[in-house]
């Protein structure tokens, strides 16, 4: 991977198992060894690479600034590898490509990756007052005040809070809402910005959703959080052309 001139810091959206995908947008980008990674978590279930993207990551972070985020997917293959129940639903929704990846790993490395789950985060804020979370928060006093902790892997109100928000209403308003006013920008993925026929990072109020549908027939994002620019890997299921993805 070429050096980039300073240090920049990027977040990447669900993977789904697209390892292909992962190492295009982190050339097309020109990721270094000094810029920071944000991973915003579904690393797995979809394609066929899920078990080889994990392994990727933990390599990729003994070399860069990595942070990597909990996703619905991760928390559902962590039961999985420890035999906890609730597989079948799993299993309809990409889980089942994710345990033909575990085929040929070892006890040692299985376990490997079940630390690297055990030791992701649920949300990271930064230095600039900047929410990475996978998928939202409810409480109005941020994330690390949830009820349910998993709730910031699987919420989709946030996003379509921020989606529906009336922009002529001024964050001085009461009716303003309270979770958007917590964080300067916030971060997420977990919703297929797709769904609303987008297909590139999308953004609506402080909220920027980087799931571009990689998981379907979209493409796999990354995005320098500063400038804002972002770039994309060659539609995914293009990358596996004899499966099905989540489709």
């Amino acid at each position: 991977m070429a050096i980039s001139c300073k240090m920049k810091t990027f977040v990447i959206g669900d993977i789904h198992g697209g390892l292909k995908a992962l190492k295009q947008v982190l050339q097309r980008a020109t990721v270094g060894p000094q810029d920071k990674l944000i991973f915003i978590g579904d690393y797995v279930d979809g394609w066929s690479e899920s078990a080889q993207t994990i392994s990727f990551l933990l390599k990729l972070s003994e070399t860069h600034r990595c942070i990597f985020l909990r996703g619905n997917h991760e928390e559902l293959l962590y039961n999985h590898l420890k035999k906890k129940e609730g597989a079948e639903m799993w299993l309809r929704h990409g889980g089942l490509a994710t345990v033909k990846s575990y085929a040929q790993f070892t006890s040692e490395e299985i376990d490997h990756h079940i630390l690297f789950l055990e030791n992701m985060k649920d949300f990271y804020i930064d230095e600039a007052n900047r929410c990475f979370v996978h998928a939202g928060f409810t409480n109005t006093k941020g994330p690390a005040f949830e009820y349910f902790p998993n709730y910031v892997s699987w919420d989709r109100t946030l996003w379509e809070t921020a989606c529906s928000l009336d922009t002529s209403i001024s964050k001085a308003s009461l009716i303003y809402p309270e979770r958007l006013k917590l964080f300067s920008e916030i971060y997420i993925g977990h919703t297929p910005t797709t769904r609303i026929g987008k297909n590139t990072p999308t953004n609506f109020a402080n909220v920027w959703n980087v799931d571009t549908g990689a998981a379907f027939k979209g493409k796999l994002s990354i995005m320098d959080i500063d400038s804002k620019e972002f770039w994309q890997s060659d539609p995914v299921w293009e990358h596996y052309p004899d499966e099905k993805g989540r489709n």
